[in-house]
């Protein structure tokens, strides 16, 4: 019986119409777009517009993916979405989804890690493939986080934006149609998701939360953050399991072609890329444009990649994240 791999066979993204850019942010709380740029790299923002919800922009995003990928939406046996704002309390927000997609089999429901959760979400549906429970999956990331943030709060609601990621995966066994690419000596490496690696430290649990919920205030709450102490932790923990991944299939950092983060900060991503001496031109940047979409933000820069022609076949990519929780991971992934 031959080894099953997951490959990623399409992608797919969604941005809100409206979009907000710091000089409009800037007449509503005392803050100036030098103020925003300098310490974050973001420009503007989209926000979801009255009675649009994060089921409506994973919808979108998820209905790219397949057409991406060529499939029919009946397929698919296992529905992920990834997202910390979801329409309901319960059910799942994936359920809605699966609804309105044309989803007819399998199983389909919501993770929760906050910035690291198309990560997490990506690695629930590899393990689903590789144990051979699932042929066909759908990763969405999805984010309303406008509807969490504080607008009063400025080191805060300037950050984030709104916005949807999906991929669709198949399984496929690791000898079949493997060709070598990319720029370093590791890749001969057939394709696929190589690994997924996924972490969290409950003791930090009080450096990024939202102060509400059901069963708590029985409030939605608003984003609470440390910045200068989630800073420190993105950088050494991104590195770290960045080195993890590589070291699991006996790669270097030289190896990998394009580094895709989450866009929290662009300094943050600028030290994390420093510290594994990946030279800014591989790099995909789009927190500029996009600001900190939570766990839409990997496959919104992803699809950005692949559709501007960037990614190519055979390309080694690094997708890495860190969210509230404190959680983290990192996915290899050969295009």
């Amino acid at each position: 019986m031959k080894n099953i791999r997951s490959e990623i066979v399409g992608c797919g993204s969604y941005l809100p119409e409206r979009i907000v850019s710091n000089e409009e942010l800037a007449k509503r709380i005392d803050t100036t777009d030098e103020w925003i740029t300098s310490r974050s790299g973001i420009r503007q923002r989209h926000i979801a517009a009255e009675g649009e919800f994060t089921s409506d922009l994973a919808l979108n995003a998820a209905q790219k993916a397949v057409q991406h990928a060529d499939i029919d939406p009946a397929e698919i046996d296992l529905l992920i979405v990834a997202t910390t704002t979801p329409d309901n309390t319960f059910p799942a927000t994936a359920t809605k989804v699966q609804s309105r997609i044309g989803m007819a089999n399998g199983a389909a429901f919501d993770v929760q890690a906050v910035c690291s959760g198309f990560i997490y979400g990506l690695a629930v549906a590899d393990n689903f493939i590789k144990c051979g429970q699932t042929k066909t999956a759908l990763v969405i990331g999805a984010e309303t986080f406008s509807r969490i943030l504080d607008w009063e709060d400025r080191t805060t609601c300037v950050l984030f934006g709104d916005g949807a990621g999906a991929v669709v995966l198949k399984g496929r066994g690791e000898d079949d149609d493997e060709q070598p690419g990319g720029n370093g000596s590791g890749h001969n490496i057939g394709r696929g998701i190589l690994s997924t690696h996924i972490h969290s430290d409950g003791n930090l649990y009080g450096l990024l939360y939202v102060d509400g919920g059901p069963s708590t205030t029985q409030t939605v709450g608003h984003v609470r953050m440390n910045g200068r102490e989630v800073f420190r932790h993105a950088v050494n923990n991104l590195a770290a399991v960045v080195d993890e991944a590589l070291d699991a299939n006996g790669l270097a950092r030289s190896d990998i072609d394009w580094l895709v983060p989450h866009q929290a900060n662009k300094r943050i991503i600028d030290s994390t890329a420093k510290k594994l001496d990946m030279p800014a031109e591989r790099v995909v940047l789009t927190v500029e444009t996009h600001a900190n979409t939570s766990a839409a933000s990997i496959p919104l820069a992803l699809d950005t990649a692949v559709k501007d022609g960037r990614v190519k076949r055979g390309d080694l990519l690094l997708l890495e994240a860190m969210g509230g929780g404190l959680t983290w991971g990192a996915s290899l992934v050969r295009w």
